[in-house]
């Protein structure tokens, strides 16, 4: 019930510790093949087909940042409007005592599309949480995507969003180095 991919990382993990404790002894294990690399990203037209199929407000918030700054999903749920700077137009991905792990976050600049989405958000906002429902914190938006998607057609889930935003930076000839 399982992919291929969810094996592999899991026979990788064990091979890795059986390497650890048992050195050159420990037994051989075969994995199934690496899967291809995704490289789906949207439209502009699509992009616009999604959101127009978005019914909640926090949905639409969630996928204008990810589009906007190439967050991942749980960077743009763990963040509150403190980090969010109006005045400099920036936002602060990384929370105050994060441990820092190879899944850097950064600070990144707002664009007007996402000025504008959340300033409504900041004027409706019931708790710390930019990505918020009920007042409180979102903590998955996978369904929600996934929904939308279906209703759109377009097919995506939360992090297309992610390669979609780096494939419209390097089209509007933003250098690598600032995309990465």
């Amino acid at each position: 019930g399982r992919t291929n991919s969810t094996i592999r990382t899991e026979l990788e993990l064990l091979r890795a510790c059986l390497r650890w404790h048992f050195g050159d002894q420990a037994p051989e294990i075969s994995a199934p093949p690496p899967s291809k690399p995704r490289d789906r990203y949207l439209t502009k037209a699509e992009r616009d087909r999604l959101l127009d199929a978005i019914e909640t407000p926090h949905v639409r918030l969630f996928v204008t940042l990810a589009l906007t700054t190439g967050a991942r999903m749980s960077a743009l749920l763990d963040l509150t409007w403190d980090r969010v700077d109006f005045e400099h137009g920036t936002i602060d991905l990384n929370p105050a005592g994060r441990h820092v792990t190879n899944k850097r976050r950064t600070v990144v600049p707002m664009n007007n599309r996402a000025r504008a989405a959340l300033q409504e958000a900041k004027d409706a906002a019931l708790s710390d949480y930019v990505i918020e429902y009920a007042g409180k914190p979102v903590g998955s938006i996978k369904k929600a995507i996934a929904s939308a998607a279906r209703r759109s057609g377009v097919p995506c889930s939360p992090h297309v969003f992610r390669h979609t935003a780096a494939v419209w930076m390097a089209e509007a000839d933003v250098p690598m180095e600032k995309i990465a």
